[in-house]
């Protein structure tokens, strides 16, 4: 039997105490419920509430949880990056700390690389009848329009780059997360385009998903960042950034 959990759930977080005890009681009862081999990691990006001490406060009954910091805010794709690396799984996945996508979708993820995807990508748009509370129409218009640029421009054929839910191997996160450069809200993107790049195989898994009002992201203000990144990843995949090797990384003795 490995000494290594099956899977690691990493969790960025960045001044979320209103809700952070909630997620972790949620993820951490689930992983117990369905017998789970998982570690819960939480990832604070240089939070400036009680996020920090929150987490460590719960990890004194949930052993299933550890806390990394970032130094200082770094960003979202820093965030998932830090976590993933230092994950022990042999499934990584991340998770948004709203769960707009209940923890227990991650069955869906798992199964698809049971059965032989590098990378399983939760999608809210597969199977709209799966969204439990929908984005407002506003945000629907602005994050179709914003797919369509995406794959138009990165020439990738997802239906769903953005949502908070994707699932690697351990082998396809070294790759991948070794080779990404875009530590913002658009690191999605790079990531899906380095493993197309890289040839592992992507599988798309519709989930439910339920809209948080509380999200942060500003389609008018995070979207013009977004296009300024895809340009920065057209430029890197030009200057051969996505070719060079990657190293194998060692898991922590136990």
């Amino acid at each position: 039997m490995s000494a290594y959990p099956a899977s690691s759930i990493v969790i960025p977080a960045y001044n979320e105490s209103a809700r952070i005890e909630a997620t972790l009681r949620e993820v951490v009862d689930c992983i117990r419920a369905e017998g789970w081999n998982a570690e819960v990691i939480v990832v604070n990006d240089g939070s400036t509430d009680s996020t920090a001490r929150q987490v460590l406060d719960f990890v004194v009954t949930a052993p299933e949880v550890r806390l990394l910091e970032n130094p200082g805010n770094r960003g979202k794709g820093y965030s998932v990056r830090h976590g993933l690396l230092k994950a022990q799984g042999e499934i990584v996945m991340f998770t948004d700390a709203d769960l707009s996508a209940p923890i227990r979708e991650a069955d869906r993820l798992f199964a698809a690389i049971g059965e032989g995807a590098d990378i399983a990508i939760g999608s809210r748009w597969l199977d709209a009848s799966r969204q439990v509370h929908r984005q407002p129409l506003y945000r629907q218009f602005f994050g179709r329009c914003f797919n369509l640029i995406t794959r138009m421009v990165m020439g990738l054929r997802f239906h769903d780059t953005q949502c908070g839910f994707k699932a690697f191997t351990r082998n396809a996160a070294q790759t991948v997360f070794q080779l990404q450069t875009i530590e913002g809200w658009g690191f999605d993107p790079e990531i899906l385009f380095i493993g197309t790049k890289r040839g592992l195989c992507i599988v798309e898994v519709a989930v439910s998903w339920g809209h948080d009002e509380r999200t942060r992201i500003s389609y008018l203000r995070d979207g013009f960042h977004m296009l300024r990144e895809m340009a920065i990843i057209r430029w890197n995949a030009l200057r051969g950034r996505y070719n060079g090797p990657v190293l194998p990384i060692d898991r922590p003795k136990v």
